[in-house]
């Protein structure tokens, strides 16, 4: 079987399930579970801030940020498809009573900083009052670039206000920019990081965790974000158990991300020639790779056929229908990860080859 729904789905390996056993433990509530301390120090001194905060989820922990920085009425500029605004059930408004102001995502995954300031308010009882920019790195696999996060830094920095990362594949974008720069992967995520006042790292995605993200901040930050935590009910007890995995994932899983996006490239390079030497795959369209997660569009009519066939076979994809300009398309989201392999690679183009021969 071969998982492709998401980076989600991966299982901990033997390593990491023997150092969540041997884990020691305490009362995270009471601030005195060692294993959650240790991965709270390890990871704020990996991406350069003061101080971390252990959530159970990347949404929780956006949420805690967000409601960090901003009281009630104040609003938070951010991307119509950022996770945070589209995908976190409205959280932001619905429990922290802080106005979206979404933005349209240029072609590469970035807000323009024309746009970004345009939608800052000014000071006027009229409006909600900006307090805060959002930005998500990757965007859908798009990975942005170091100049640009630190032009909204400064942006932000200018204009008085807070800014957020939501950093949930952040360290898919630092292993695949990090060549670029001739540094390691963890010296581009500290890079990335750079005059921002808030970020979250999700450790249940790429990093291969069971559960478990990271908010890391200043110190004062971080004590108004455990306020809000205990508000929102993400204030667990013996949180060592899981924390354990998160230090591991830290210590071991960074720079194997490497693979996940060469495997990605991979798939997308395959499809792409099947597409040019099947008549029957002549719908499919790959849209090349940045980092682990690869998009392919094809004909509702293929998909009726494709996806039971993938599925039978064992290969999980997620699919969604949208409107195009040409007409209605099956977008189809490949994400690789720790438990794709090579061989599950080979084995997806093999049988996609052999449907469209069929």
């Amino acid at each position: 079987m071969a998982d492709f729904r998401s980076d989600t789905v991966t299982q901990p390996c033997a390593a990491m399930r023997q150092a969540m056993h041997n884990a020691p433990l305490g009362d995270d509530v009471f601030n005195d579970d060692p294993t959650t301390l240790e991965l709270q120090r390890y990871g704020a001194e990996l991406l350069g801030f003061e101080a971390a905060l252990f959530a159970p989820s990347g949404t929780q922990a956006n949420l805690i940020a967000m409601m960090s920085h901003c009281q009630r009425g104040d609003e938070a500029i951010v991307g119509q498809q950022w996770h945070t605004y589209k995908w976190e059930a409205g959280g932001m408004a619905v429990l922290g009573s802080i106005q979206p102001q979404p933005l349209e995502l240029q072609a590469d995954g970035t807000l323009a900083l024309t746009d970004i300031a345009a939608a800052i308010k000014p000071d006027d009882p009229h409006f909600a009052r900006t307090r805060l920019v959002v930005i998500e790195n990757t965007v859908g696999g798009k990975v942005l670039p170091l100049s640009y996060m630190r032009a909204v830094a400064a942006l932000a920095q200018d204009r008085g206000l807070a800014c957020h990362i939501d950093g949930a594949r952040l360290l898919n974008a630092a292993v695949a920019l990090a060549p670029q720069q001739g540094v390691s992967p963890q010296q581009m995520a500290r890079e990335l990081c750079q005059g921002y006042d808030s970020v979250s790292l999700c450790l249940s995605k790429g990093l291969g965790c069971p559960v478990g993200s990271l908010l890391l901040g200043s110190k004062e930050f971080i004590a108004r974000a455990r306020r809000v935590r205990k508000m929102l009910g993400g204030g667990m007890r013996q949180t060592g158990v899981l924390t354990a995995a998160g230090l591991y994932a830290l210590k071991h899983n960074i720079e194997r991300l490497a693979d996940d996006h060469a495997n990605a490239r991979l798939l997308a390079d395959g499809l792409q020639q099947l597409a040019s030497e099947q008549p029957a795959l002549k719908t499919l369209t790959v849209i090349a790779p940045q980092t682990n997660i690869v998009f392919t569009d094809i004909s509702p009519a293929l998909a009726e056929r494709l996806l039971p066939y993938l599925a039978g076979h064992g290969i999980n994809v997620t699919a969604s229908r949208y409107q195009a300009a040409q007409g209605a398309l099956m977008r189809l989201r490949w994400v690789c990860h720790l438990d794709i392999k090579r061989s599950d690679i080979d084995r997806t183009l093999s049988l996609t080859d052999k449907f469209a021969s069929s």
